[in-house]
């Protein structure tokens, strides 16, 4: 049991202002929902500029990779409206939670993405424009960072161990 145990993760998603914005976190939410992943935490959410600097920098290190005019573009965006984050959980979720959301360009999504199919934006153009990325979604890029940001955007009493109808086909 040890081993298949291993392989159930937790992946922190947050929908970002775009897609709280436009109405489409319901059908995002529903493509996690529907491959048998679940739901043990969500909330919707204002991060200030010390949290998302947490999330961005010392966790994803955009700043050190990107710049820090790369983190002021995505802060300016991050902070139009609130955000839904939420936790889902499943077999190899963090992978399985990337597969559907696509890479973070959403011109080079594959069509059958959540970026696919409900963006299109560039890094040229936001760059050109001096813009954050619309790319409706953060998806936790490994293991490790999933475990680092759901501890900073959730604390232990808002994550829910529960039964739900998948597990007796997945686990």
């Amino acid at each position: 049991m040890g081993k298949e145990k291993d392989l159930i993760e937790r992946s922190l998603v947050v929908c970002k202002p775009d897609a709280v914005q436009r109405g489409i976190v319901g059908e995002i939410l529903q493509r996690f929902e529907r491959v048998g992943l679940k739901i043990v935490g969500m909330k919707m959410v204002m991060p200030d500029e010390d949290h998302y600097r947490a999330h961005y920098e010392e966790i994803g290190k955009m700043i050190t990779r990107r710049g820090e005019e790369a983190f002021r573009y995505n802060l300016n965006y991050m902070t139009t409206g609130p955000v839904i984050a939420m936790v889902l959980e499943g077999v190899e979720a963090v992978a399985l939670v990337r597969k559907i959301v696509g890479p973070t360009e959403p011109k080079s999504a594959e069509m059958g993405t959540i970026r696919g199919d409900y963006s299109h934006m560039s890094f040229g153009y936001s760059n050109a424009k001096g813009i954050g990325v619309p790319n409706l979604v953060h998806a936790s890029g490994n293991v490790e960072e999933a475990k680092k940001e759901i501890k900073l955007w959730f604390s232990d009493d808002q994550l829910y161990d529960y039964s739900d109808l998948n597990e007796k086909y997945t686990r």
